[in-house]
């Protein structure tokens, strides 16, 4: 045993010799520097190893090109990922904000408007909206297949033709995809919007055909005017207007074009079975799940840096610090301005609307974040904040209108706060060349009346297509579908009429005495 334990001592001692040589003749000579950090790495000889030999300035160009745009990219497809989980906050929000008994109808809907939405918007809307923009600086050349728009001489594009299912018009294209990628789930938000204003009552079948209607014309057709090259960017082209109708991230195109839909939906619909008594005065039904609901708002608020930085679609442009500060702080104020509000008038600090002022700060940022100073963004964040405890209550309380999540107060009122601060507070000091006017965006404060007027007009679009094209839609849907589910599903809860399953089987309805169930 001794033998044995002394020659296998011998022969680990052989071999560690042996490796020691092995690496001193070896490192011998010129060798390459390792770099653990990762400083050096990048530099010129990456790109001649690249290329195969001495790289041409033409390959260092290309090289460099692609770099820049593969961030771009990154950032435009990072960002729409985290934009798309925009639909697990709607959902925890609207669920959380209605009651048990339709709990499962609630988180159904959040979803299936994904769905439908990306469908629709892949087979028309994409090209309606984007088909004649003509270019996507950030994304490449390949942006500009899309070139073709209908338009007036003079007044500008309504709609485009190309890039019908991201192929016609040769529009396979990696800028184009990347575009689609992105824009999508910008439309999925507006389609989302109005599920939470007609919650508890509304078929599933109707919020699938409303979505199929928001992502393939009601969305893309405005989206056009102020996105996608349309008459509403051109004002300032076509009749000296500032910059045109400016809306950075989407406080009109998204929130409050949903916002207005929620709106004419609301209206339609009607409120809920024993929301109002006979004198009008309205009965308090809360929501089931207030944390699901807060935790909801955190998701949304999270997201909401990619849905505004985002926006850039160029992850050099560093003015994307400004964006998403901007929007922290117009949330952050939006959310306490109204906690403190409710807490001084009622008493206590309403936690769910604290939730909703937090969402109409994030809302009404949205249009103005890149072109305002902080100070502003301060100061958009607290009207909102106001604005949405006012707004519920006089929607409520004044036009009878039951809106289960707030959904009009959050999106409509301020989408168009977002859209008329843009003219009031922009700087000047971003947006040089944007729909082609040269210098940055300046609002009325900061010189320019234009601009202010500008975003007057985009308003008054809003309530003529926005509130009045969905409020025709709606009535058509209302009368040839159906809105609404039976008084007795209603009562009983959506469920099980409408899905199937119940989102919590472990509850059991109990009907004995006074019919007590759960809601």
């Amino acid at each position: 045993m001794k033998n044995v334990f002394k020659a296998t001592t011998l022969i680990i001692l052989a071999v560690i010799v042996f490796s020691s040589l092995c690496m001193t003749v070896f490192a011998a000579g010129d060798q390459p520097v390792a770099d653990p950090g990762g400083t050096n790495t990048g530099s010129i000889s990456d790109i001649a190893a690249a290329n195969a030999g001495q790289p041409t300035l033409d390959e260092i160009g290309t090289q460099v090109g692609k770099n820049k745009l593969g961030i771009n990219y990154v950032w435009v497809l990072l960002t729409g990922m985290l934009i798309f989980f925009f639909q697990a906050g709607f959902a925890l929000v609207e669920t959380g904000f209605t009651r048990a008994k339709n709990a499962m109808h609630t988180m159904a809907m959040n979803f299936m408007v994904f769905l439908v939405g990306a469908v629709g918007y892949y087979l028309v809307g994409f090209a309606l909206q984007f088909g004649g923009v003509g270019g996507w600086p950030s994304l490449g050349a390949g942006a500009a297949t899309l070139n073709g728009e209908i338009s007036i001489p003079g007044f500008g594009g309504l709609f485009g033709t190309k890039g019908f299912m991201l192929s016609s018009g040769g529009t396979y294209d990696v800028a184009v995809f990347a575009l689609f990628f992105f824009q999508m789930v910008f439309m999925d938000t507006t389609c989302t919007i109005p599920t939470g204003s007609m919650a508890e009552r509304v078929k599933f079948s109707a919020i699938v055909i409303g979505s199929l209607f928001v992502s393939m014309i009601y969305y893309p057709l405005f989206g056009n005017w102020m996105w996608g090259g349309g008459w509403l960017s051109q004002l300032g082209k076509n009749f000296g207007l500032g910059h045109g109708a400016v809306d950075f991230a989407g406080s009109s195109v998204v929130h409050a074009m949903g916002g207005m839909m929620a709106l004419a939906g609301a209206i339609i619909i009607g409120p809920r079975i024993g929301k109002f008594k006979k004198d009008g005065t309205p009965v308090a039904m809360p929501g089931h799940d207030i944390p699901m609901a807060m935790f909801g708002t955190i998701v949304l608020f999270f997201c909401w840096f990619a849905f505004n930085a985002g926006s850039t679609t160029n992850g050099t442009d560093f003015r994307l610090a400004v964006v998403a500060t901007n929007t922290m702080i117009a949330g952050a104020v939006g959310g306490l301005v109204a906690m403190f509000y409710m807490w001084i008038k009622y008493g206590k600090p309403d936690p769910s609307m604290t939730c909703n002022g937090a969402l109409a700060g994030l809302v009404a940022i949205t249009a103005p974040c890149a072109f305002v100073n902080s100070i502003a963004a301060f100061f958009i964040g607290a009207v909102a904040g106001i604005l949405v405890c006012v707004s519920v209550y006089v929607i409520e309380y004044k036009f009878k209108i039951d809106d289960p999540v707030g959904a009009v107060s959050v999106h409509a009122v301020n989408g168009v706060w977002g859209i008329l601060s843009l003219g009031l507070f922009a700087d000047g000091t971003y947006g040089d060349g944007l729909n082609g006017i040269a210098g940055g965006v300046r609002g009325l404060l900061y010189g320019d009346p234009g601009q202010l007027v500008a975003q007057l007009i985009n308003i008054g679009v809003l309530i003529v297509w926005g509130f009045g094209i969905s409020y025709v839609f709606y009535k058509i849907v209302d009368k040839v579908w159906g809105l609404r589910v039976k008084p007795e599903d209603e009562e009983a809860g959506l469920d099980i009429p409408e899905m199937g399953c119940h989102a919590y089987p472990d509850f059991e309805l109990i009907k004995s005495k006074g019919d007590l169930f759960i809601e």
